[in-house]
């Protein structure tokens, strides 16, 4: 746009009819923040000092790229950002599989197609109704590809606060994608809300391995969504009875949050669609897949970004925490001389832990 055409335009108005496009494409909610990030910056700075980022160098490498927009995409002003509800109403009901030892618990978020591909779209739809306003402008897509600060950004554009388990959180609980578009066009800002967390402490409490210190302090060296999608290498022995039947990923501190309660369901088909069973599956049908079924079945899924070994590392922990059973054990010993040291490791363990003590 040119400098004459910037200062004359109907800023305000534009900002209205982004948030109205976003709706109109499904985004449970549009805002927009400036750029200035500077006490986030000290927190994170302190965050990755203390080592609480464990194994994910990229958020050290970044560092405070992170939080300096205008660094990360030059001449940014403005960051866009969007919601986009992902719960599966027909999926079983979490509480009801992680309460069964024998099938494995995948997080409710990865049971739909990728998170990423979805959201990335839409972004790009909503740019493209933002040229079809204003002309060509200079802006970048978000759908957690980079450096991006997502939760302290949505804060900041007032589409939700801060929870204690460090998630953006809303009235409506917090199952849902965040996204953004850095732009350089000089919109208004929209407030941030007031928080309503008061003196809960339930995901706190709830965490199976004390990953939330205390509120928004997460050791993310001990959260299980780390230590079954990050970590590329073993998990700590002392970790793994903690993790129960949680094969990928989480959702234990967002499933007692008391907002989470009623959260709508996500009106997203791609979300909405349960793939090959994921949401009730068996430990040991999933732990007989080879790499070829695994990269087939889970073509379009966030879970084959973790790969057929880190799969099975993970399977083999939550064998090891069920029950035993002569199906169990068979399922263990299949794999015992895996060609993959981290899978034969963990396998060893989970056998261990259906010794004769435990398995007559």
């Amino acid at each position: 746009m040119e400098e004459r055409s910037r200062r004359d335009h109907d800023w305000q108005g534009l900002a209205a009819r982004i948030v109205a496009f976003g709706r109109e494409l499904g985004f449970g909610a549009v805002g927009i923040a400036d750029t200035q990030l500077g006490a986030e910056e000290a927190r994170l700075l302190d965050w990755l000092a203390a080592g609480r980022h464990g194994a994910m160098d990229y958020m050290a490498r970044h560092g405070a790229r992170r939080t300096r927009p205008a660094e990360l995409v030059p001449g940014t002003l403005r960051i866009i950002t969007v919601r986009l509800d992902y719960f599966p109403a027909q999926a079983r009901n979490a509480s009801a599989v992680l309460a069964d030892p024998a099938r494995a618990y995948v997080s409710r978020y990865a049971l739909g197609r990728d998170y990423h591909k979805v959201l990335r779209q839409r972004l790009q739809e909503l740019a493209g109704r933002i040229t079809a306003e204003v002309g060509d402008f200079r802006y970048r897509v978000f759908a957690d590809s980079a450096p991006v600060m997502e939760v302290a950004l949505a804060a900041k554009a007032g589409t939700g606060w801060r929870g204690k388990h460090t998630l953006l959180l809303t009235r409506d609980g917090s199952y849902f994608f965040l996204g953004e578009i850095y732009t350089d066009l000089p919109l208004p800002t929209t407030p941030p809300v007031t928080a309503h967390c008061g003196t809960c402490r339930a995901c706190i409490d709830t965490c199976p391995t004390g990953a939330i210190l205390g509120p928004y302090e997460l050791d993310a060296r001990r959260c299980i969504s780390y230590l079954t999608i990050e970590l590329p290498g073993s998990i700590p022995e002392a970790l793994r009875p903690l993790i129960g039947n949680r094969v990928y990923g989480c959702d234990d501190c967002q499933l007692a949050c008391p907002w989470n309660r009623d959260a709508p369901a996500t009106t997203v088909p791609d979300f909405s669609a349960i793939r090959h069973g994921l949401d009730d599956a068996r430990l040991v049908d999933l732990f007989a897949w080879t790499p070829e079924a695994f990269d087939t079945r889970m073509k379009g899924s966030a879970i084959r970004r973790i790969g057929h070994e880190r799969w099975l590392r993970n399977l083999a922990v939550a064998l090891g925490n069920a029950p035993s059973s002569p199906e169990i054990m068979a399922a263990l010993r299949a794999r015992a001389d895996h060609p993959s040291p981290l899978v034969r490791e963990h396998v060893a363990w989970a056998l261990a832990r259906h010794a004769p003590a435990r398995h007559p």
